[in-house]
């Protein structure tokens, strides 16, 4: 059974597909450092956030939550911007539920391990059997070598001090972005993205911290309400008038014999 959509050819050798999943574990784990660091430099403790990182486990959430609580958040909003950014797991979950096919019992240790790097590897596979390895090799690096480098940073904060000099608090969204930016591939997300950046940097002065990130999500709806008026706007404009005056006069036209026919039974 294929699992990518678009996927021709021969079986990928299972060696290719550990490969390429080492890959991205690897380069997306040590980034757990950044988080470590940053999240001991806003104040949380490092029980607290090896616990974000075991528990959590979705490194864009935990970036906006700690974030927000350095810049002086409310709590409960950053707690609410963490969450947003999260649900698209659950979407995620959804489509990987149908290609990977687990058993049950391995279906809620698996939910844990869905996240954007898992699920980029699992769909570009060709068939179910190289998806559960990318699934699987991806999962497994990544919850490691993320929850070491959380500890490793949370640890080696206190050796750096104050790790606003070290500007390390950027590292977060820089990872964020490059994870993101090749995932938009059409005009319709490029400006949903660019709207998004737009309302939150142009908010950031005039809502407290967090509040921008739960106003930037309302890019997405608003630039697909009017992607959707302008396709059903170009639908109406193919349909020429002469094809309009037609189908009118086929309407009176049938409604016509229609009452003809109603008029002869009645004699």
């Amino acid at each position: 059974m294929r699992a990518g959509a678009g996927q021709a050819g021969a079986d990928k050798p299972d060696a290719a597909v550990v490969r390429d999943a080492l890959g991205v574990g690897v380069a997306v784990g040590l980034s757990g450092f950044a988080f470590g660091v940053t999240s001991a430099g806003s104040g949380l403790t490092l029980l607290q956030t090896c616990a974000l990182s075991l528990l959590v486990f979705t490194g864009a959430s935990q970036f906006a939550l700690v974030g927000a609580l350095a810049a002086g958040g409310n709590p409960f909003t950053a707690a609410a911007g963490a969450f947003f950014l999260g649900v698209r797991n659950a979407f995620y979950g959804l489509r990987l539920s149908q290609l990977l096919a687990l058993p049950r019992g391995l279906r809620p240790m698996a939910a844990q391990w869905v996240i954007d790097e898992t699920t980029a590897v699992t769909l570009a596979q060709p068939t179910r059997r190289s998806a559960r390895i990318g699934f699987t090799v991806t999962g497994a690096t990544l919850y490691g070598l993320w929850n070491l480098t959380t500890l490793l940073g949370a640890l080696g904060a206190r050796a750096l001090g104050d790790t606003d000099t070290w500007g390390l608090d950027a590292a977060g969204p820089a990872v964020f972005l490059a994870l993101l930016a090749p995932m938009l591939t059409t005009s319709t997300e490029r400006v949903v993205a660019a709207l998004a950046v737009l309302l939150g940097l142009g908010l950031l002065p005039v809502l407290p911290a967090g509040v921008p990130v739960l106003a930037a999500a309302l890019a997405a709806p608003a630039v697909l309400y009017l992607a959707g008026r302008r396709t059903r706007g170009a639908r109406g404009s193919d349909e020429s008038p002469g094809e309009r005056v037609d189908d009118t006069a086929t309407a009176h036209d049938v409604r016509g014999r229609v009452r003809g026919g109603a008029g002869e039974e009645d004699r």
